[in-house]
């Protein structure tokens, strides 16, 4: 139990901060793509496509192996992070455009009538929709990233397959290791989905009044 514990800080973490720089990263890269930014849209779009069509995997390899045999070392934690959020943040991109792209012009026009300046514009009407449009994709993607993180195992991050594996090896315990680590994603997952389930509620329930 000690060891599972551990494990499931490690992977917390590794999730928490992945999954916020992936925010960012997808934000940014939406807005890239929606509004055309000349070359910056067309270095996104690339990225999105080289990252949704690359598996995790290899990406932790080239990272943690293959940089150190260009003079760069990145220590195993890292890695694992720069990776999920190379990962996610295309999916995260996806998401926020759908959002964006689903806001009526008719808002936006009503935003310009008003006298709001196109950063105005995006900050009290176009983001707020965007944003609770997205609310289910994110959601989902959050989960895709916590639960892809069993993945950096692979580059001996001690999170919780690690310890699984690790102690399969050593105690024969199968069952009751496999066990255990069913248990650990089910307490970090389980919240999760029950607070994306409510957010997704009270964001229709004030856009539709459901």
């Amino acid at each position: 139990m000690p060891q599972f514990a551990s494990a499931m800080v490690t992977t917390l973490k590794i999730s928490i901060i992945s999954i916020i720089l992936a925010i960012l990263v997808g934000l940014i890269c939406s807005i890239l793509i929606t509004y055309r930014v000349r070359v910056f849209d067309k270095i996104a779009k690339i990225y999105i496509e080289l990252s949704r069509n690359t598996p995790l995997l290899i990406q932790l390899f080239f990272l943690y192996y293959g940089l150190p045999k260009l003079g760069i070392k990145i220590d195993g934690f890292s890695c694992g992070v720069i990776g999920l959020t190379f990962l996610g943040g295309s999916y995260m991109a996806e998401a926020f455009r759908a959002g964006l792209q689903a806001v009526a012009k008719g808002q936006i026009d009503s935003g310009e009538s008003i006298g709001l300046n196109p950063l105005q514009v995006f900050q009290y009407v176009i983001f707020p929709q965007a944003l609770a449009i997205s609310i289910p994709a994110i959601g989902a993607n959050c989960l895709f990233l916590i639960k892809e993180s069993s993945v950096v195992s692979a580059i001996a991050v001690v999170e919780l397959l690690f310890v699984t594996k690790d102690l399969i090896g050593m105690d024969y315990k199968t069952t009751e290791a496999l066990f255990l680590l069913i248990m650990s994603y089910l307490i970090i997952l389980l919240p999760v989905s029950i607070l994306t389930s409510y957010l997704e509620y009270r964001s229709r329930k004030v856009s539709h009044g459901i």
